[in-house]
Order: structure tokens, then C-alpha cells, then sequence
């Protein structure tokens, strides 16, 4: 087979240049679709209606017919033509699944969020959702509705797709292409996409057979994956299966986090890459064996059935499939050129087939990943390797290096962040990404018929995913290892603009050399400053509030990496965050203020891989779910439990901790596990802090009435119960804080904090500073003297 001619170097005048004859056509379609889907049917028909008659005018004329064009228009009329009728495919394929997602029949059972009995067809796996403790878990099952039988007993066609919310267990093993009914209330959905409806389902659903034989299979082959993973260690055997077929049930949260943080959380999900590993692997095997390219594209089309069955035929992996074998079946045609207009086409085809798709995120970062690994990586890998990089070395460094490149405008318009270390934690992965996979698919595929080589295979496999699990974790501990970037469309087409700036710029030789030092200066030189003195936690800190959403979670520090935490907060991945910033690996006593949960449902993160050696809580025993998920934590933990008694008190190192209240049980109130609170006054070298949990009104009075005159005086006040309106004006003047620091959610629904609660701390001379608005809140002593940093990253907030 005679492989492709290497293409020349970036800026060299005989590259050849890309094939861009269908990409108009893509672009305009995606771009239509897209705006249609936050448009009327009636609008998105409109508008394909207008391009239709220009591109007809347009092509007439071009054609002579409507007299002869100028060279200006005859260079590029066919360009605009192509762009019309994108325009005018997108506009009409939407407009028309605009229109059935519109029925009058349905929008009528939503307004009245009528009970109804529907006859479902599942579409994709169902997800679960985190809940707050105590509640059952939420599963998101999208679906297509068949039919809808009303309240009245009518029963009509309603081809629309649905979200199914469901708490009963028995729908999490449902299958894709699955046939049942259900029973529910139907609500209007948020828009913005095809899905007509939401089906809040009441019961379990009935099955209406059984699901086809391809999710059977592929259901076989993935319980055999995990049961070859058991006896490995929790982390690697938690992420091989999701390498492999996009199964993290197993996956430790640490873990994903950790993905997150470093730019790897694309190897946690079937993605294009995943696809190209599977049929690269047996395109090489072709190849060895000296098959002739049709032989090859057969082989590789075999093999891409084979892997689609097994992660099953979703949407999305179909997608995923479409998009990773575009490349490797032009290169195994011999036409490496012809790829790029087989992306475009695919494009447009996807998104003609399903609307949807071009608002979905993943489908715009397979797109780009799959243009930058066809624009831009050829050219770069024969580059470096003109300059004496060998020749995997070259591969490897290029492809993760284009395709970070290329997605990373849509993943800062997302995410309000550009990571620093995407890359090299990608370049570090790739050597693993390919082994795990493949041997993960073995594996799989040996598990029904050998389940004593499945788990060798897997324990092989395993030894790679360590590395990535490796990878992860130190990468997602590096210091600033992510900058703060404008999010939302704005700042991903700031970033699209720079990086098109920066690859022309870079073509010249003189801007290539001078970008290089600039850029390998700036690394040598910031990079050492950020790992002696890195920017958090601030040297000299004594209290610190963490942005954990609407909730609790406050940090005391006794030594290097060990300090007291005091309640935990609505989210373990955010109270383990919160620790993993400050730097601490070991936790001398965690205080519950009470039982809520947004205060304790974050407990599971303060116990992830650090040592807790005390848990005190409050002596009142509301709500159960709370204490019971605080127990739980703290045996597996093999932390001792005790509630806090009458003149406790707790020193280590820096910190001194004493109670102010309860005095005694308060009962009858409108929250008695608030007006329960443990209230402590701490000290931190000589700066007194005062933590009033959720206490009300009436604990306040009766703290106030029972501790001595100046007791409350304090430098800085954890406000109690998020700046809430319950709070006893006498109590806050008692504190007179020069800090008054507000733990609370962005946009929550409670209207906390209370605006004259807020007032009232500033006219009395306190700096006011809030989570929702400041991100993680540190107060420290310079010179002797207070002062507050911020990080400014509050959750559900740019930057």
C-alpha cells in the first residue's frame, strides 16, 4: 500500500492546501441549525425560503443566465452559493422537527402538567444526578415519545422527544432502543433543543420487550469489562472501563476531578479518539500483514461495527464513530487529502439527521478535535520531524497538541478557564491512552467465553490507566494550573480570534522563533515563582470560607498541611476541592454547626484521601439524614464521633476553639436544628473569629443574654446562616467585626444574603464578603494587621 506523501512544513509555499470546497456548505448548515433550534418553525422556514431564492438568483447568474458576472463574483459566487444552501438544509431540517416538537397536542399536556400515561423508546443511557442527602437519587432517561394517552383517555401519535426524571431504581438498567410505558405529569422543557417535553415519571416503567440484539450484546460484553476490573485497585480499575466503553460507575470522584482539572476528561467518554484507537490498531495490523487498501477499509469498517456494538449504538457514539473514522478511512483510501471534505460532509449530513446536534458541546469538540488532527497535525508532526524528532515522538507530540488547539475556544467559552497544563498532561497520557484502550477491548471480548484471561488482560491494561490516573492527580495539583478566561460565546471567539492570529503569525520564521522563546522563557521563568509562592492559600492566612455553592464549609489551619473544618458543606467535590486548595492532607477535628445538608452531604469530600481524626457534632439529633450520612463518613473514615457538651472546648497548634452555645435546647422555633447550631469562637494567632453556623434569631438572643459583656467582640464574623434575614440586630452590634465573611450560593432561591443584614455590617465599619460574588475568602494578618484575599472563583460564576 503506498502511504501518503508527507506534507511539507507550516508556511512552506508547496503544502498543498486544504480542500475547503464543502466546508461552507457544513459550516452554514451547522451555524442555521443552530440558531433554528432557539427560533420558531415558522421562522427557521423563513429564513430557508430567503437563501433559497438568492442561492437561485446567485447560481442563475453565475450561470450566465441572468447576465455575465464579473470576475469577482465568478471567484467566489460559488462559495456563497454553497453557504445559501447550508442555509437553507439547516433552516429547513429544523423548522420541520421544530414543528412536531411544537404539537398543540403536547404544548396543551404541558401547561396543564397533565397526568398521562406515554409509550416510550429509550434513547440513550440513562444519567444519573447528584442529590442533595436523603433524597433518592434523580435519573435523566431521554427518550422518544411514541404515544400519549391524556387524562380524558385519549390516546394519540406524539412522535417528540422526552426527558424522562425518575427516581425508581428499576429504570438505571435500561437499555437504548428499549420499548415501555410509564406513567407521569408532563412539563414544558427549558428550550433550545428538539425535546418537546419533560416526563416526571411517577412509578417504574413497563418493559414492552425486549431490547434489540446489539444492546444485548454490548450489555454482555460490558458487565464482563467490570467484572474483569474487580480485583483491581479502585482507581485504575474504576477508569478502565470508562476508557474504554464510557462506564465510570465505578470511577472514584477524585479521580474525575482530577480529570477535569488537567484537560483529560475527554478518555473518561466515548469520544472520536476512542473510535480511532480501536481502528488505527487494526488499520497497523492491515498494514503489516501488506493488505491492499480496500482490504484495509473493509477490515477497519468491521472493526468500527464491532466497537459501536460494544459502548452501545447511542447517539452520541454514533456520532463519536462518524467523526473518528473520517481521517483513518481517507488514509487507509490512500486519499488523505479527501478527509477533510468527508468531515464536512459528515457535518452536514449529522446535523441535517438530527438538529439537535449543533448545540450539543461534544458534537463542536469532536468536530474541531477531528479538523485539528486533519489541518493541522500533519503538518506540524513533519515539521518536527525535519528537525530531527523521531518519528513517534513527532506523532505523539502533534496530535494532542492539535487537537487541545483546536477545542480549546469552545472548552473557555464553557468552562470561563484556559488550563496550562492540558497539554502536557495530554502529551503524558498519550503513551497510555492507546494500551489501556485496546487492551481494554480484549478484555471485553474475552470476558464471555475466558473470564481467567479477561482479568489478565485487564490487570495488563491496568498498569497504563495508572499512569493516566498518575497523570491526573499531580497535573490537577499543580499551581495555577488554570487561568481565568471570559466565558460564554464571547470569550470563545476571543480566544478562535488569537489562536487563528497566532497560527498565521506564526507561519514566518522570525515570529515562530521569537513565540517559542518568548513562550519557553515565561514557563522557566513563572513557573518556579508559582511552586515556592503560590498565590493560594495566601501566606499568613487564619480563616478561610470556601465557595462550595449553598453551604457551609469553613477552614481554621493548625500547621503545614492540617487544620480544623468546620461543617462540610452541599457537595463532596467541592469540600474536597476546597481542602485539596488549601493544601490539607489532614484534618485534626471536623465540627458539624447541625444536621443539614448543606452543611454535612459535603462530608464524604472532607474524608477522600486525608485522615480525620475527631468529628464533633450537635448534641440536638435533627435531621436524621444528616446525622445518619455524618456517622456513615466518619466509621468508614475510622473517625470517633462525640457531640459537643456544656464549656467544651479544643486546642491544636494555632487554633483554640471554645463553645458559646447552645446554651440549652431551644424548641418551637421555625427551625429548631438552626437555633441548635454549635457556635464557636475561635482563635488563630490572636485573631479571634467567631462561627455562628445556621443559628437564628432566638439562639442569637440566647447566646447574647448567657456569655459575659464583650465576649462576641471578634475580628472577623462567619455570618450566620448564609446573611439570612433571621438575625438578631442586637447580636450582630455585639460582634463588631472588621470582617464579615458570607458563605452562600450563586442565584439561590432562598434571596440569601438579606440586603439590610448586609447594610447593617457595613455601617458598623465590617468589610462585607461574599462566596457567590468573591469565590474562596481567606482572611490573613500583615503586619499585624487584617486584610482579605480572594480567588475568584465562586461556582456557577465567571470569573
Amino acid at each position: 500500500m503506498t502511504g501518503p506523501t508527507p506534507a511539507a512544513g507550516a508556511g512552506e509555499e508547496h503544502d498543498p492546501p486544504p480542500d475547503l470546497r464543502l466546508v461552507g456548505l457544513a459550516v452554514a448548515t451547522w451555524l442555521t441549525a443552530l440558531a433554528g433550534l432557539h427560533l420558531s418553525a415558522p421562522a427557521g422556514a423563513l429564513l430557508a425560503v430567503v437563501a433559497a431564492a438568492l442561492a437561485g438568483t446567485l447560481a442563475a447568474h453565475l450561470l450566465g443566465w441572468l447576465g455575465r458576472p464579473r470576475e469577482p463574483v465568478r471567484r467566489y459566487g460559488w462559495v456563497a452559493v454553497a453557504v445559501l444552501l447550508g442555509v437553507v438544509c439547516g433552516g429547513a431540517a429544523t423548522s420541520a422537527r421544530l414543528s412536531a416538537r411544537d404539537a398543540a397536542v403536547i404544548r396543551a399536556l404541558t401547561q396543564t402538567r397533565a397526568p398521562v400515561a406515554a409509550e416510550l423508546v429509550v434513547r440513550d443511557d440513562p444519567r444519573p444526578v447528584r442529590g442533595a442527602a436523603g433524597r433518592p437519587a434523580m435519573l435523566l432517561v431521554p427518550a422518544d415519545l411514541v404515544t400519549v394517552t391524556g387524562p380524558d383517555g385519549r390516546r394519540v401519535d406524539a412522535p417528540v422527544r422526552v426527558l424522562v426524571l425518575a427516581t425508581d431504581a428499576a429504570w438505571r438498567p435500561l437499555l437504548p432502543g428499549q420499548r415501555l410505558t410509564a406513567e407521569g405529569r408532563l412539563a414544558a422543557p427549558r428550550g433550545g433543543d428538539l425535546t418537546g417535553a419533560v416526563l416526571s415519571a411517577t412509578g417504574p416503567p413497563v418493559p414492552r420487550g425486549d431490547p434489540g440484539w446489539a444492546q444485548r450484546v454490548a450489555g454482555t460484553l460490558r458487565a464482563g469489562l467490570q467484572r474483569a476490573c474487580v480485583p483491581l485497585p479502585d482507581e485504575p480499575g474504576g477508569l478502565l472501563p470508562g476508557l474504554v466503553v464510557g462506564d465510570t460507575s465505578r470511577l472514584p470522584p477524585a479521580v474525575e476531578e482530577d480529570f477535569e482539572a488537567t484537560g483529560m476528561t475527554h478518555l473518561n467518554a466515548v469520544s472520536g479518539s476512542n473510535v480511532a484507537i480501536v481502528v488505527g490498531a487494526v488499520l497497523l495490523v492491515a498494514r503489516w500483514a501488506r493488505a491492499g487498501p480496500r482490504l484495509a477499509v473493509v477490515l477497519c469498517g468491521l472493526a468500527l461495527v464491532g466497537f459501536v456494538i460494544l459502548v452501545r449504538p447511542s447517539p452520541s457514539v454514533v456520532r463519536a464513530a462518524t467523526m473518528g473514522a473520517i481521517g483513518l478511512a481517507a488514509l487507509a483510501a490512500g486519499r488523505p487529502r479527501a478527509a477533510l471534505p468527508a468531515l464536512a460532509a459528515a457535518v452536514a449530513a449529522l446535523v441535517l439527521v438530527d438538529p439537535e446536534l449543533a448545540g450539543d458541546p461534544g458534537f463542536a469538540l469532536s468536530v474541531l478535535a477531528t479538523a485539528g488532527l486533519l489541518l493541522l497535525a500533519p503538518r506540524w508532526r513533519d515539521g518536527l520531524r525535519r528537525r530531527g524528532v523521531p518519528a513517534g515522538l513527532a506523532e505523539a507530540l502533534a496530535v494532542p497538541a492539535a487537537a487541545q488547539l483546536a477545542c480549546g475556544p469552545v472548552v473557555a467559552g464553557l468552562s470561563g478557564t484556559v488550563s496550562l497544563v492540558a497539554v502536557p498532561a495530554n502529551l503524558l497520557a498519550v503513551p497510555a491512552i492507546a494500551p489501556a484502550t485496546v487492551l481494554g477491548v480484549v478484555a471485553a471480548v474475552l470476558s464471555p467465553v475466558w473470564p481467567a484471561a479477561a482479568e489478565f488482560v485487564a490487570w495488563l491494561a491496568s498498569w497504563p490507566a495508572w499512569w493516566l490516573v498518575s497523570v491526573a492527580r499531580y497535573g490537577a495539583r499543580l499551581p495555577a494550573g488554570t487561568l481565568p478566561w471570559p466565558g460564554g460565546v464571547a470569550g470563545g471567539l476571543l480566544l478562535a480570534a488569537l489562536t487563528v492570529a497566532l497560527l498565521v503569525a506564526v507561519r514566518r520564521p522570525v515570529v515562530r522563533r521569537s513565540v517559542a522563546v518568548v513562550g519557553v522563557a515565561a514557563v522557566l521563568g513563572a513557573l518556579p515563582v508559582r511552586l515556592v509562592a503560590s498565590g493560594w492559600p495566601p501566606a499568613g492566612w487564619v480563616v478561610a470560607v470556601c465557595a462550595v455553592g449553598q453551604g457551609d464549609l469553613v477552614v481554621l489551619p493548625v500547621a503545614a498541611d492540617r487544620a480544623v473544618v468546620v461543617d462540610a458543606g452541599p457537595d463532596p467535590a467541592a469540600a474536597d476541592g476546597c481542602l485539596r486548595r488549601l493544601g490539607v492532607r489532614h484534618v485534626s477535628l471536623l465540627v458539624v454547626s447541625h444536621f443539614h445538608a448543606d452543611h454535612t452531604a459535603g462530608v464524604d469530600g472532607v474524608f477522600r484521601s486525608r485522615r480525620v481524626a475527631a468529628v464533633a457534632t450537635p448534641q440536638w439529633p435533627e435531621p436524621a439524614a444528616g446525622r445518619e450520612l455524618v456517622r456513615s463518613a466518619a466509621m468508614v473514615g475510622g473517625a470517633p464521633v462525640a457531640p459537643v457538651g456544656d464549656r467544651w472546648t479544643f486546642r491544636d497548634g494555632r487554633v483554640e476553639l471554645s463553645l458559646l452555645g447552645p446554651p440549652y435546647p431551644i424548641r418551637g422555633t421555625r427551625s429548631d436544628p438552626n437555633n441548635n447550631s454549635v457556635v464557636l469562637l475561635a482563635r488563630v494567632d490572636g485573631v479571634r473569629i467567631l462561627l455562628a453556623g445556621d443559628a437564628e434569631t432566638e439562639e442569637q438572643r440566647a447566646v447574647l443574654d448567657r456569655v459575659p459583656p464583650g465576649t462576641l467582640r471578634v475580628d472577623v464574623l462567619k455570618v450566620a446562616h448564609h446573611g439570612s434575614a433571621y438575625q438578631d440586630p442586637a447580636f450582630l452590634d455585639a460582634t463588631r467585626p472588621a470582617v464579615a465573611l458570607v458563605p452562600v450560593g450563586t442565584d439561590n432561591d432562598y434571596g440569601h444574603p438579606n440586603p439590610a443584614v448586609l447594610s447593617r455590617l457595613a455601617r458598623a465599619g465590617a468589610r462585607v464578603l461574599r462566596t457567590d460574588i468573591e469565590g474562596d475568602l481567606a482572611v490573613v494578618t500583615v503586619d499585624g494587621r487584617l486584610a482579605v484575599v480572594a480567588r475568584g472563583e465562586a461556582p456557577g460564576r465567571r470569573p
